[in-house]
């Protein structure tokens, strides 16, 4: 079952994603024309972290880099809900 996710970015900048695709929200974001720095895309080295304003997301993989609090890997997670996010 497809299911339309919006994903607000930097409170002003929304895009949909469709969550039944195997993809990550990095992928999702790069889908719809996001400039978005990473580098391993595996959730080893940390670059993409994003703060989490709102939202849930699920880890496709175990994340290995660190986070603070209210941070996520776009580059290993997929999202649940509705997003608000600052990257």
């Amino acid at each position: 079952m497809s299911t339309k996710l919006n994903i607000r970015i930097n409170k002003t900048l929304l895009i949909e994603v469709d969550n039944s695709q195997p993809q990550s929200l990095l992928e999702a974001m790069e889908q719809c024309g996001i400039e978005t720095h990473y580098h391993c895309r595996s959730g080893f080295c940390g670059a993409c972290r994003t703060v989490l304003v709102s939202g849930e997301v699920e880890y496709v993989a175990d994340p290995l880099a660190y986070m603070r609090p209210g941070e996520i890997l776009p580059c290993v997670c997929k999202p649940l809900t509705d997003l608000d996010i600052e990257h």
